[in-house]
């Protein structure tokens, strides 16, 4: 049964075999000149049809290497070896099926994550009612946010949510790629796409079908899937010289023997399905195992880059720290209260996606204090906040902002990696609030790894304080510090960097025009869907700077894997070519040693589904996380650093 359904995916195997059968049995039959001309009438046929792609190719601006299959399939027709000509068109369609069946297998895990999207959300109606409450069944898309959903065991979360739930159990590893099941508890979120346990479990909506999680990944999966010109430059860079060299030893052995057929025979041996197919499965390999370990590739142009780094670029705050800063402390101003401080700046907070905003807002729910509503909010990127609450304008922001509104701003001392927000009632100084954001865990192994690994110049360009940032640096290991940069600023930066290729790491929408403009932008994007994450060529789906090496581990093992599988092809072929410039080998035996060239080739670069782990374990990240806390908190009763929004 699968050999039919083979048989009608791939029309031309079916045709060539059923031609090369009845070619033999002519010419077993003694109806040689028969067979020849029906040879050479769809082999003729097919080369037309080669050549139609080559035109297309090459207005296109590839220049293949489909010519030395088609220079020859005429040598053998011209000397007669028909059988021969058949079993280079078989060859030729077999590569193509041979490809098709390796990059399906290489895509596999790319693509499991579109198979399993969730179309059904259950949803509670009355919720609120338990006696009224009702099960609906409505399409994904046409959830709400706020919509009260249950969710059976085994099934997908369908949007993300806030569990409501007192816990629940989660396999998220199609999306981050850890293994083990995941415990939240109410009023965590539950990512889309995540596998709920052997409990059922109600969450509320937070966020609509195509802004959660899942439908996210699977947008930026249908954009790795559908790069392929990176593979095709990589081949084309053997094809003049490799088509060149075949041409010659091909000539050569015309020449030396002054028969026409050892032309033939040559060629044969030259055909270039390793060249075409080794790359292209190859590279699919590694966006496959790159989505299966929590990373996504957007193309095998990326691949190539990451492979080639040179140097290095991080955002600070969300990107080598952990992004959500704890509250150290409330510095209020004369005339207020630290609890008004607080109250007033994270009702005004509301309205800002910053990562100082969230954790003001938790600072004061943790607290108790109840959150006033806002009017005509407005946020200035980078810089800070306006609203008015409860009819008194608030701004919290950067001092230098918030100083350009209350002249009476003074700036806070602030400990090692301490930043702080400064806030503004009716143009009046309000005060200060303190936050303190510590390195990631893994931030100092994934700037060592780096350094030890060919990356030759690593910087951070942050938006904060240079106090802060510079404090930051020295912990994780960074030297060449570049603060308060504003969005054009970090651009600039980054296009002066020297070596290239050039990585820019990080996570917040004003990293979204240096992500866009680096050789290679990689998005923390675990937290949700950013401007980032769009602008990113490498999108890190678990929260771990740790994902960076192996992004780069996967890079380098895929285009090693490539450039190999095409050396093979190439020594195997030149290496047979020149055996059969003595006559050893006859045109159709060949043509079937080819095939074998090809089978090799295309197993070799299979071998981009493994490799050798990045060598940073994720095992040890709970433990070194308490580790680093107690050490950033440590530091920061030593010394001094600054200020805030990065």
């Amino acid at each position: 049964m699968q050999i039919l359904r083979a048989l009608r995916r791939y029309p031309e195997i079916t045709v060539a075999v059923v031609l090369l059968a009845a070619v033999l049995l002519l010419h077993a039959a003694g109806e040689g000149s028969v067979a020849r001309w029906v040879a050479t009438a769809y082999v003729g046929v097919f080369i037309v049809w080669t050549l139609v792609g080559m035109v297309r190719d090459v207005l296109r601006g590839h220049v293949g290497l489909d010519v030395l299959a088609v220079v020859a399939m005429v040598a053998t027709l011209a000397v007669g070896e028909y059988v021969a000509a058949l079993i280079i068109v078989l060859m030729l369609s077999g590569g193509r099926a041979l490809e098709d069946f390796a990059a399906r297998r290489a895509k596999r895990d790319l693509t499991a994550l579109l198979d399993r999207s969730p179309r059904v959300a259950h949803v509670l109606r009355h919720a609120d009612m338990p006696r009224n409450e009702e099960l609906q069944d409505v399409a994904v898309d046409d959830v709400g946010i706020g919509d009260v959903l249950l969710v059976r065991p085994g099934e997908i979360v369908p949007v993300d949510g806030v569990l409501l739930t007192d816990s629940g159990t989660f396999d998220e590893s199609s999306l981050t790629g850890e293994s083990l099941p995941v415990t939240r508890g109410a009023g965590e979120e539950a990512l889309s796409g995540a596998v709920n346990g052997a409990r059922a479990v109600r969450i509320r909506a937070v966020r609509r079908s195509a802004d959660s999680q899942y439908q996210q990944i699977v947008a930026l999966v249908h954009a790795a899937e559908d790069s392929r010109a990176p593979v095709v430059r990589l081949a084309d860079r053997f094809a003049v010289p490799f088509t060149a060299v075949s041409l010659a030893l091909a000539g050569a052995a015309w020449t030396i023997s002054g028969d026409p057929t050892r032309f033939a025979e040559v060629l044969v041996l030259a055909t270039p399905c390793p060249l075409l197919i080794a790359a292209p499965v190859a590279f699919l390999g590694g966006l496959s195992r790159a989505a299966k370990s929590g990373v996504i590739i957007k193309s095998g142009t990326v691949i190539e880059q990451l492979a080639r780094l040179r140097s290095a670029a991080f955002d600070k705050t969300g990107t080598l720290t952990g992004g959500r800063p704890d509250l150290v402390a409330l510095r209020p101003a004369d005339g207020f209260a630290a609890h008004e401080l607080l109250r007033l700046a994270a009702s005004a907070e509301q309205y800002s996606s910053h990562v100082f905003a969230e954790s003001i807002r938790r600072a004061a729910t943790e607290r108790g204090l109840d959150l006033l509503t806002a009017t005509d909010a407005a946020e200035v990127a980078t810089n800070g906040v306006t609203a008015v609450v409860g009819g008194r304008t608030v701004v919290v922001g950067k001092p230098a902002y918030v100083a350009s509104i209350a002249p009476d701003t003074t700036r806070a001392a602030l400990g090692p990696g301490e930043a702080a927000a400064y806030v503004a009632v009716d143009g009046r100084f309000a005060g200060a609030i303190v936050l303190a954001d510590d390195p990631r865990p893994e931030s100092p192994a994934v700037v060592a790894w780096l350094r030890a690994n060919g990356i030759e110049h690593i910087t951070m360009l942050t938006g904060d304080a240079r106090p802060t940032a510079e404090s930051i640096a020295r912990q994780v290991g960074i030297n060449d510090v570049h603060a308060e940069l504003l969005p054009p600023e970090k651009v600039r930066l980054a296009a002066e960097l020297r070596p290239r290729p050039v990585m820019m790491v990080g996570d917040g929408v004003n990293d979204a025009p240096v992500l866009a403009a680096s050789d290679v932008g990689v998005a923390m994007g675990a937290k949700g869907a950013t401007a980032a994450g769009d602008a990113a060529g490498v999108v890190l789906l678990v929260d771990s700077l740790a994902k960076v090496v192996d992004a780069v581990s996967i890079g380098r093992h895929t285009l090693r894997v490539a450039l190999t599988a095409i050396w093979i092809g190439i020594g195997l072929s030149v290496g047979l070519m020149l055996v059969a410039m003595t006559g050893a080998i006859p045109a159709v035996a060949g043509a079937l040693v080819q095939e074998l060239v090809d089978l090799a080739t295309i197993l070799y670069a299979l071998r981009a589904l493994g490799g050798p782990p990045s060598g940073l374990a994720a095992a040890g990240h709970g433990r070194e996380s308490r580790a680093g806390s107690r050490l950033g908190r440590s530091l920061r009763r030593r010394g001094a650093a600054a200020v805030p929004r990065s």
